[in-house]
Formats: C-alpha cells, sequence, structure tokens
C-alpha cells in the first residue's frame, strides 16, 4: 500500500516533525517515506484533502459506561461515582456491556484512534459471561489494537444502602482472574495486537496496603504492565494523608508502585515534588482532559510533567463522565485547556499530538506504534478537512489538534485499513444507533438513581 500526496502530516516526535510526500506500506510495516511513486498493483490511499498522523492512542477508557451517558450530569466526581457506574453496574448484562462496547469503539475509530487501552473493572459472580471475552471479541470486530486493564477491587468505597454493593474479589482470586486473562490473551511482542494489564481500581481505597505490594510483584513476573486511578480528585490525597500519613504518589512510591511499567489515569491532585517523582522514576500519565473538566475536578499538570521529561499520554475516560469520548475532543481539549489555565506557551499544537501518539505508546509498552518512521508499524489515521470547521484554517495540518472537528477519511492498523472513506467496514451506524437506544431504556427501567 502507498499513502501518497501527503501536503499535511505530522511524524508524533515531541519536536512536532512535519512530513510530506508518501509513505509505503509493506508487511504492516512502515518501509519508506518521502517522494515515492505507486508500484503496479499498489493499492493507493489518496492523502489530499487529509492531515497524515500516526494513529491516535487512548490509554484509558471505560467502555461499558457508552450506555451512560448525559447521568448525573451537575455531580462532582463523588456523587457521580455513587449515581452512575456504581448505581448501574449491576445491570449490565452481556448484550449491554457489548453494544456499550461496539459504540465506544466505533465512536474511537472514527476519531482517529488505532489503539484502545479499556480498564474494565466491574466483574461479578452475578454475571453469567465473561467480560473480558465481550471486550476483546468487540476490539477484534474493528481491527483495533486492545489492552486490558483488567480491574477489579477487594472492598468497594461504601456510598450507602441505597447503592448497591460493589462487586468485590479476594487479592487472591483477583491475582488468579488477572492471570488468567493474560494467558489467553497478553502478546508480549512489541507489536502485540492484544495485551492485558494488571490494573487494580483506585490503589488507595480498593485494596489493603499490604496487598499492593505483591500485586505489583506478581504483575511483573507475568510481564504485564501496572495501571489504576489516582489522584482525580483531592480526595484522594485527603484520604492518604490521614490513613497513610502521605500524598498518594509518594505512597505508592514507597509500595514498588512507580515506574516505567506503570502508568495512572488522571493524576489531576499533584504537588511539584510529585510530579518530580513521576518524572524521575519514568511513571506515565494517563490525561483525561474533557473527563477531568466535565466532572470539575480540574486540570492535570500534564504540561508540567512533560516539560520535566516525564511521559504523558492522552485518554477519554469513561463516557458515563465525558459524553463527547473520541480522540477529537481530547486533542482539542488538552490544547485549549492547558493554554487557558497556563497561558499560550503551555503546549503547541505539535505537544498534544505527541502525548496522542508516541506518548500513548510508551505508556502502554508498545514501542512500534505511535511514530511514522521507517520500521515503525504502520498504524496510520488520515483525518478529512471536509469539514466546514476546517475551513480557512491558514496552516491546515493543525486542523485535528486545534478545531475540535476530527474526522477520519481513511485509517489502518499494522497496514490494515479499518476506517475507509469514513466508514468502519462492517459497521451499521444506523443498526448500532437502534441497539443504543434500545439498552439505553433498557438501563434506565433497570435502575434510575436519585436525582442530583
Amino acid at each position: 500500500m502507498l499513502v501518497t500526496n501527503i501536503a499535511h502530516g505530522w511524524t508524533g516526535d515531541a519536536a512536532g516533525t512535519r512530513l510530506t510526500g508518501a509513505i509505503r506500506v509493506e508487511g504492516g510495516i512502515i518501509t519508506a517515506m518521502g517522494d515515492l511513486s505507486p508500484r503496479p498493483g499498489e493499492d493507493v490511499l489518496d492523502a489530499r484533502g487529509c492531515v497524515v498522523t500516526p494513529g491516535l492512542v487512548n490509554t484509558h477508557h471505560h467502555l461499558f459506561q457508552s450506555a451512560l451517558k448525559g447521568l448525573a450530569i451537575n455531580a462532582p466526581l463523588d456523587l457521580w461515582l455513587e449515581q452512575v457506574p456504581y448505581t448501574y453496574w449491576p445491570a449490565l448484562d452481556e448484550e449491554a456491556l457489548r453494544i456499550s462496547a461496539r459504540i465506544g469503539l466505533a465512536e474511537l475509530a472514527l476519531t482517529g484512534a488505532t489503539t484502545v487501552c479499556d480498564h474494565h473493572y466491574v466483574f461479578s459472580d452475578r454475571y453469567d459471561y465473561d467480560p473480558a471475552e465481550v471486550l476483546f471479541e468487540e476490539a477484534a470486530r474493528f481491527g483495533l489494537r486492545f489492552v486490558l486493564a483488567r480491574g477489579g477491587m477487594a472492598r468497594g468505597r461504601n456510598f450507602g444502602p441505597h447503592v448497591p454493593a460493589a462487586p468485590t474479589e479476594s487479592v487472591a482470586h483477583f491475582l488468579e482472574a488477572v492471570a488468567q486473562v493474560a494467558a489467553r490473551w497478553h502478546d508480549p511482542a512489541p507489536d502485540a495486537m492484544t495485551r492485558v494489564a494488571c490494573a487494580p481500581t483506585t490503589p488507595n481505597f480498593n485494596f489493603p496496603p499490604d496487598a499492593l505490594p505483591e500485586i505489583a510483584q506478581e504483575a511483573r513476573r507475568l510481564g504485564l504492565r501496572l495501571h489504576a486511578h489516582l489522584s482525580e480528585n483531592t480526595a484522594y490525597a485527603a484520604q492518604t494523608l490521614r490513613d497513610f500519613g502521605k500524598r498518594p504518589v509518594p505512597w505508592l512510591a514507597g509500595l514498588d508502585w512507580l515506574g516505567s511499567d506503570v502508568w495512572f489515569a488522571h493524576l489531576v491532585d499533584l504537588t511539584a515534588d510529585e510530579v518530580a517523582c513521576l518524572a524521575e522514576s519514568g511513571t506515565s500519565m494517563a490525561h483525561c482532559p474533557q473527563a477531568n473538566a466535565r466532572l470539575g475536578s480540574g486540570i492535570a499538570p500534564a504540561h508540567a510533567l512533560h516539560q520535566a521529561g516525564g511521559t504523558v499520554s492522552l485518554a477519554v475516560d469513561g463516557a458515563g463522565a465525558n459524553e463527547a469520548a473520541d480522540m477529537g475532543g481530547a486533542l482539542y481539549s488538552a490544547f485549549t485547556l492547558h493554554r487557558a489555565a497556563h497561558g499560550v506557551g503551555a503546549v503547541s499544537p505539535g505537544t498534544i499530538l505527541h502525548w496522542a501518539t508516541m506518548g500513548g505508546a510508551k505508556a502502554l509498552g508498545l514501542p512500534t506504534i505511535g511514530e511514522l518512521a521507517v520500521g515503525k508499524a504502520a498504524d496510520i489515521t488520515l483525518f478529512d478537512l471536509d469539514h466546514p470547521r476546517n475551513f480557512g484554517l491558514h496552516d491546515p495540518g493543525l486542523a485535528p489538534m486545534v478545531t475540535g472537528a476530527a474526522r477520519v477519511r481513511h485509517s489502518m492498523v499494522a497496514g490494515r485499513v479499518i476506517v475507509r472513506d469514513g466508514h468502519v467496514s462492517g459497521l451499521d451506524l444506523a443498526a448500532l444507533s437502534d441497539a443504543a437506544a434500545r439498552i439505553t431504556r433498557k438501563l434506565a427501567r433497570c435502575l434510575v438513581p436519585e436525582p442530583v
């Protein structure tokens, strides 16, 4: 395959390097770039009217929430948790999870994502299906690279008798379940299509502290990365200071929970010392700007971690806390929010794209993706400029980051086209719309939380 007529391209590197010309793909790998002509019989994707980037990497999601949008719309994080995921989880049957995942994956694929990490933490013996199997099956339908961050909790947060008790499991059962999922789906290859991470939901709330070193040790024995929510709002630091005498980052540092194989979602509430600690240890951030803004939690100091030499990746988080759970929204939110808070020098468009590409690849431990360069995997996105939002741009290459109208004309994963001419192969959007409406009505009948 040859991607040709590239006038507006980005490599994804931290310097914001642009590219023009063409990209040749052979065997799922980028084999040449520059002034290239089609070979006889070579499939050609015409990039005229497009911005070409590495496929975007979404490092933190909750696909089960795609049928839980617009609930508790004025609730802050803790009340939202009570009224949305922890109220509705018992009604999440196999059909609801499958349709929710399909909604989220469609939105991601059509807004530039080629790799998705889903942090699924609702595993219950009340379910007559395996959530991990459903999620891997749905990702395979789209042809996306997929990382399951297998979550879980040994103890749930107590939201009162009116909220269903959270599904819990013993530490031993959690580790056994992670090992089983990894044995089936984890591919350690640098260009893996499927990966598994060990992902306790929220370490300070959901597991006893003495279990955390054991979890980290077992994950590393299995060759799995570690992931969790951390410091999503100020309640995290208040709890760890009260119960453990330390803020979250130094507390976890003492439990062997920092390192280049660890990435945390959110990290909104960080001190300068914690930012430095994350950077020095190589621990990555999954930055979720829209969800943190929607819930009023704040803006993570992603710009500060980046400036300190740390790794920042971009994520959309669950659609229950971010109704526009698409990568275009994440790019635009990250670009505007940091400049609003810290001035126009805080971030550049190229920096934001770097977070969503090479930053994500580094956070997930997938070194062959995230960059347009010879020898890298051919995960490539062509963003369509044919939208009024993009008309009048003096530099059309900025469009995916600065207009908030990221729409994909074509994209590929390992050289296999997954979006062509704005359509996902085999996906009937009208049928998905009908299924989504039916599932949403079904969930609404099952459980209706108290109004905010």
